[in-house]
């Protein structure tokens, strides 16, 4: 019979954990999986690092299709973005001060944050024209990969923090950012919501990379 983790480790398989998993038969019909910290991590990192460059590569082919040049955001920009998700340390001591739970915890709910807007985002590109076709595979796998990588989040959060499940914080809606009133309005918050998701995919790409230094040379690991 599996336990419950080993259940969970099966499931992400496929996903987030890939062939980083051990598994070997206990006897007695008993299979018994694990996975280091390292290894578990480093696997969190390439998803997130891949998370990332689609979402740059998505927001990019947005620009091309639907923005003129002049309205482009402007690089490492994005004032209007929603300030409620955890911040970007601003200093060295900032992240000397910030711990490792604050750093996974942060991961997790960046992630819960954006799983409901990527669906509705979806949903709204179904709604255009012209959306390249490109365009929509992009967003749906960035949904697919934030749901493998929620996954092994969490059991990051058991192993190294003994806290089992912990999935704090909700989603939100796209109406946090735009009410549209036309096709423009629509064009204009999705493009916002795919500059804003890129900020915050660098974000937890930066909080697991950070972690993962600080399992090697505390000292000196650093954003800067």
């Amino acid at each position: 019979l599996l336990t419950s983790w080993t259940g969970l480790f099966l499931w992400c398989l496929h996903g987030m954990l890939g062939s980083a998993m051990d598994c070997k038969n206990g006897g007695a019909g008993n299979v018994h999986c694990s996975i280091s910290v390292d290894k578990l991590l480093d696997r969190a990192i390439h998803h997130s690092e891949l998370i990332y460059i689609i979402s740059e590569e998505s927001t990019a082919l947005f620009e091309e299709t639907f923005i003129p040049k002049s309205m482009h955001a402007p690089q490492n920009n994005w004032g209007h973005c929603n300030s409620k998700t955890p911040p970007m340390p601003t200093s060295k001591s900032d992240v000397q001060q910030i711990s490792d739970k604050w750093l996974l915890q942060s991961v997790l709910i960046l992630i819960r944050f954006w799983m409901d807007p990527l669906k509705e985002l979806q949903s709204s590109l179904d709604r255009y024209d012209n959306a390249p076709s490109a365009l929509l595979n992009k967003t749906k796998w960035i949904s697919t990969k934030l749901m493998n990588l929620k996954e092994g989040v969490l059991v990051l959060i058991k192993k190294m923090l003994d806290e089992g499940t912990l999935d704090p914080g909700n989603s939100v809606s796209l109406t946090s950012f735009m009410v549209p009133s036309d096709e423009t309005e629509y064009v204009l918050r999705d493009y916002s919501l795919l500059t804003c998701f890129k900020k915050d995919a660098h974000k937890i790409e930066t909080f697991l990379k950070l972690l993962k230094c600080r399992q090697t040379d505390n000292l000196s690991c650093s954003l800067f």
